[in-house]
């Protein structure tokens, strides 16, 4: 490295340590989790801590949290990290969340993981399920031409923030869609729109009650919200995340065809995501503290752009169930045949995390790994062109129909 470059990254170093330092006491804090790693890159010290998974809690600013997001986009992942919400007497008692049930639940998932793979190397006893021509012919149907309209739409909103002036002018006309769809239906199926306390965004839930086992809920999720990491006013979210919306409205379609399951089906469209985790996080433990028996979940955030090639995916590791991804390894076995590599995507990259911080099943399959995938999100670039592959967007429609379809009508789950 030349003198001139050295002395350019001594002097970015500077500039951004003193600007990470000058926010140290810019604005009201909100109590975070991310990676140990991120958090020292930015300059956030944590009040807890977890060794075992590299996470910490700190209390951030909104412009340390926007850092956070920078740093790990800049870094080739998603997210950044998850918002908690504390209760006014947990802030007074001054950080009761840094005792150990912070993370205790996150450890305690983390365990059963490792102790099914430990048995699955011993025994080699992995899911085997058997081929079935009613999931394949419902897969068959996919229509990427349909993905690919609901994309075009949703991107052609200035922008989908959760916390811009207008956050449900794309929510209105969301859930009209959805209503059509099941207009005229001989069974029941419930459009709902979901208030938070944490955003005036709404989160829309379509529930399929089942017809055996309709205690028992598998959910198909992905958030609607979008950002343009400049903050600029324009955030059109094509890739990221109208494609795993409109994977998930056509897999809707598609299941609807299908009549009601003996399970309970619910898709689910996320408020607020991308600064938190905000519309999932308030929706998972509101359904840990009723007590729901959620079966399986899927995510569905970012699928259209394929940086590995066409109907090549990641499948991420962290923070999400062993048992789920040996059971999608079969769904893809069977009705999909991607090209499925490993990938770990850090603490809070998308919805699936509030769901797994509460015990729940995760999968989250993703458009390509997290050396290619597309760096055009979270900005005005972010739009449909050369680079939206639809075939390869169909894809994940497939897996929530596979997945849907073949929990759905079994008794299959995770078990540990």
């Amino acid at each position: 490295m030349s003198l001139r470059n050295r002395l350019a990254v001594f002097i970015g170093v500077i500039v951004f340590t003193s600007w990470a330092h000058s926010l140290e006491n810019a604005g009201p804090r909100e109590a975070i989790v991310a990676d140990l790693s991120m958090l020292e890159k930015v300059g956030v010290a944590p009040k807890a801590v977890s060794n075992e998974l590299g996470l910490g809690m700190a209390l951030a600013t909104s412009d340390q949290q926007k850092m956070i997001s920078q740093v790990a986009h800049a870094d080739g992942r998603c997210g950044g990290y998850e918002k908690l919400f504390l209760s006014r007497q947990q802030k007074m008692q001054g950080m009761a969340m840094s005792s150990p049930s912070l993370f205790a639940s996150l450890i305690d998932h983390n365990q059963k993981n490792k102790a099914y793979e430990k048995r699955f190397r011993l025994f080699n006893s992995s899911v085997t399920l058997d081929y079935s021509a009613d999931v394949a012919e419902a897969v068959s149907q996919v229509d990427f031409t349909k993905i690919k309209e609901t994309v075009e739409w949703l991107s052609s909103f200035e922008t989908r923030y959760h916390l811009s002036s207008t956050p449900n002018r794309h929510i209105d006309p969301f859930v009209q869609r959805l209503n059509q769809m099941v207009q005229g239906l001989d069974f029941n199926v419930d459009v709902e729109r979901i208030s938070h306390s944490s955003t005036r965004q709404d989160s829309i839930r379509v529930r399929i009650p089942g017809l055996q086992r309709s205690q028992e809920i598998i959910v198909l999720g992905g958030h609607l919200d979008s950002i343009n990491q400049s903050w600029g006013d324009l955030a059109p979210g094509a890739d990221d995340n109208a494609s795993g919306s409109a994977d998930l409205v056509e897999a809707l379609r598609v299941i609807l065809a299908h009549g009601p399951l003996d399970r309970t089906i619910e898709f689910f469209w996320y408020a607020g995501e991308e600064t938190g985790l905000v519309g999932s996080g308030e929706i998972a433990r509101e359904y840990n503290a009723t007590n729901k028996d959620v079966v399986a979940v899927l995510q569905l955030d970012m699928t259209m752009v394929a940086g590995e090639g066409r109907f090549t995916m990641s499948s991420m590791t962290d923070y999400t169930s062993s048992w789920l991804r040996e059971y999608f390894g079969e769904l893809n076995r069977h009705y999909i045949k991607a090209r499925v590599l490993e990938g770990r995507c850090g603490y809070g990259c998308s919805d699936h995390v509030s769901w797994y911080r509460q015990g729940y099943p995760t999968l989250l399959p993703f458009e390509a790994s997290l050396q290619t995938f597309n760096r055009k999100i979270h900005s005005v670039r972010d739009i449909v062109d050369s680079d939206s592959d639809f075939q390869h967007a169909a894809m994940f429609a497939k897996i929530a129909v596979a997945l849907g379809l073949q929990l759905g009508n079994s008794t299959d789950r995770q078990p540990y």
